[in-house]
């Protein structure tokens, strides 16, 4: 029913900003991604979405259209209500949640706070495919994107390592320089295990 509103900024803080649009002030509720886009200028326009339930009506508004979609995509999950899901993007940017997703990375979703593992699970099941369709990724892109890191970890598991504590390294090691040779995080990574 609304989809965006453009006024002044009357008020502003972390999880709501009221925006007077001709004369009529609206409670907007925020994520702390939108509030660190604001700023502080007058006039703002946000995108929305109206949630309508039996007893309230309840307005969202978001810096970017592409927050906006992840919110909608997070709100058809079943047990992701609209606090969940304004949580999940006020712990991370909307790129950060889509690639997550997108690559099925369970570790960072569960990250959040108030959210379990079954949960976590269920948000990348129901997501994934629709996040890879929307967003055009293309799968294998957003999974390790990197073949040096893959050698190496081949490699450290051959010398006898166990590959989930190789890989912590390994990810560190390439971390900070994604440029390395297989060489070098090998030797990189013989150091730290």
């Amino acid at each position: 029913m609304i989809t965006h509103l453009r006024g002044k900024l009357v008020e502003k803080n972390p999880t709501h900003i009221i925006i007077e649009c001709a004369g009529v002030g609206y409670f907007v509720n925020i994520s702390l991604n939108t509030f660190a886009k604001i700023g502080d200028s007058e006039n703002i326009q946000l995108f929305t979405h109206l949630q309508v339930k039996e007893d309230s009506h309840t307005l969202f508004g978001f810096a970017e259209k592409s927050e906006r979609e992840i919110f909608r995509l997070l709100l058809s999950v079943s047990g992701i209500g609209s606090s969940t899901a304004r949580t999940m993007l006020s712990s991370l940017s909307p790129a950060q949640v889509r690639d997550a997703i997108a690559s099925g990375d369970v570790p960072t979703i569960q990250g959040i706070k108030g959210i379990g593992a079954k949960t976590a699970q269920r948000v990348i099941l129901d997501l994934k495919d629709k996040v890879l369709k929307v967003y055009d990724i293309d799968e294998l892109s957003v999974q390790s994107n990197n073949t040096n890191k893959d050698e190496a970890l081949s490699a450290l598991e051959v010398l006898g390592f166990v590959r989930k504590q190789a890989e912590k390294v390994v990810d560190k090691i390439v971390g900070q320089d994604p440029g390395l040779s297989v060489e070098d995080i090998i030797k990189f990574a013989l150091k730290n295990l």
